[in-house]
């Protein structure tokens, strides 16, 4: 599939990009240990950082705050996934496994600071374009609310938008039992090229460890 960004988005954020990661033939599962450990452990450590920092403090958590508020979002009001995740945690409201893709999700989300969305490519159609949500544009979220998707930066496919470094639609979501899958990874505009493709690559290759199948990935941005 094609996957582009709207002229609107680099006009706004230059240096926009995301890593795209399509799989082909994966068993989403239940986690394994090791991943549900990791995923524990990390959690509790964040939380002890946050005993001696604000969530805002942090540099990708920050930087992608500047990015909702260009695009005419209020971060306070709408908080981008990894910040919500983080928010969790602050509160010792840790994440529990719901199942392999979306822990490993989880798990590099954390780590980087940044949004990640995996996706049932399945369930996808025609091509893709990242683009500045319209008015009057909504979808069924994971969070199980009717979500309003103006100027928020969304991906779209042929039957309308399902991802969002917001929240993700209930429509495109991987289940135990999908086999194939699309990850797009919201890299922070000031990071290099080199850095970006370094953890797009380290992504798909725990993924591909986890679950099985082939990766291919590449960068696509402004």
């Amino acid at each position: 599939m094609e996957i582009q960004v709207s002229r609107t988005i680099c006009d706004l954020i230059p240096g926009f990009s995301v890593g795209v990661i399509e799989y082909k033939d994966i068993q989403v599962g239940e986690s394994p240990q090791m991943l549900k450990g990791r995923l524990q452990l990390f959690q509790e450590s964040i939380y002890f950082d946050l005993l001696e920092k604000n969530v805002t403090d942090l540099e990708g958590i920050k930087e992608w705050r500047a990015i909702f508020k260009t695009t005419g979002k209020d971060p306070n009001r709408y908080r981008h996934s990894a910040e919500a995740l983080y928010r969790r945690i602050a509160r010792q409201n840790y994440l529990q496994s719901i199942h392999s893709a979306i822990d490993l999700n989880n798990f590099f989300s954390l780590e980087y600071q940044i949004p990640i969305g995996v996706y049932d490519s399945d369930k996808l159609q025609g091509n893709i374009t990242l683009k500045i949500g319209g008015q009057n544009e909504e979808y069924t979220g994971l969070n199980g609310r009717t979500n309003n998707l103006a100027n928020l930066i969304i991906s779209a496919d042929e039957l309308g938008p399902f991802g969002s470094p917001f929240v993700d639609s209930d429509r495109t979501s991987v289940k135990e039992g999908s086999k194939n899958a699309l990850q797009i990874v919201y890299m922070r505009p000031s990071s290099s090229p080199e850095s970006m493709q370094k953890m797009t690559e380290s992504l798909m290759n725990m993924f591909t460890q986890i679950h099985g199948g082939t990766g291919t990935y590449r960068i696509v941005g402004c």
